[in-house]
């Protein structure tokens, strides 16, 4: 389960969070959504301790990421974790299969041979069995978010994070990720969280919806209800609107 109560979080004299409080039950997956610039990859960062809250608590499965004192607190959490970053933020200089495997490496946890297994197997489960020769430069876009992906799930986390996972991909591969993400968390039953501004697409791998804008959960609550939102700032937000609450920039 992730708990996030009361997060605040501003640079400078421009708050960026306003008091965020959320709850996502184990094994749920809830996209986090809003106008670029809300403050939803800044939350992100705070989960995974790229960067500290000024107020507020994040806990994960339990334990306090806000309150770890040190690196190693906060690497012990995020072991917990996997990522799928905007642009994969694979290496480019490894190969996809060593791409992949770095988390198990880094981790000296395993024989060079269960290394190799939990590797390969996870890139057949992106569907990418027989790329791990492959440059990241040899491979397309989409093929790319596979491996981050593969990556983010070779150490098995109880949490994955995806920011913004169709970025730069066209509609038929987007939908593509979107599937994957889906057959993800039913096959392992994780906790995710999924950011993103792309609406109605992003409802379809989620249970719940929260937006964010003005440094506060607008709504939160399941993809129907929060579909049939009468409130202002989500119905523009929904709708495409160019006027209404929301301040177009």
């Amino acid at each position: 389960m992730i708990v996030i109560r009361d997060l605040f979080k501003s640079f400078g004299s421009q708050p960026v969070l306003s008091g965020v409080s959320l709850t996502i039950p184990s094994g749920q997956t809830i996209a986090i959504v809003g106008p670029s610039g809300t403050g939803k990859s800044v939350l992100l960062k705070i989960l995974t301790g790229l960067i500290e809250a000024d107020a507020g608590e994040v806990l994960i499965d339990g334990q306090s990421m806000t309150e770890a004192k040190n690196g190693q607190m906060r690497r012990q959490i995020c072991s917990q974790m996997g990522m799928l970053f905007q642009g994969a933020a694979l290496l480019d200089s490894l190969t996809v299969y060593e791409n992949v495997a770095f988390p198990l490496l880094q981790r000296r946890e395993l024989s060079a041979a269960q290394v190799r297994e939990q590797s390969l197997r996870r890139l057949n489960d992106v569907g990418l069995k027989g790329s791990e020769g492959a440059m990241p430069g040899e491979i397309s876009i989409g093929m790319r978010k596979r491996v981050g992906l593969a990556r983010a799930l070779v150490t098995n986390p109880s949490v994955m994070l995806f920011d913004e996972p169709n970025t730069g991909l066209d509609p038929k591969t987007g939908q593509e990720i979107y599937e994957l993400i889906k057959a993800t968390q039913k096959a392992s039953g994780i906790t995710a969280i999924v950011v993103s501004h792309e609406i109605p697409e992003v409802f379809q791998v989620c249970d719940r919806v929260a937006m964010l804008y003005k440094g506060v959960v607008q709504e939160e609550g399941p993809v129907e209800s929060f579909l049939a939102s009468v409130n202002p700032v989500v119905r523009q937000f929904i709708d495409g609107r160019t006027t209404g609450p929301i301040q177009m920039v």
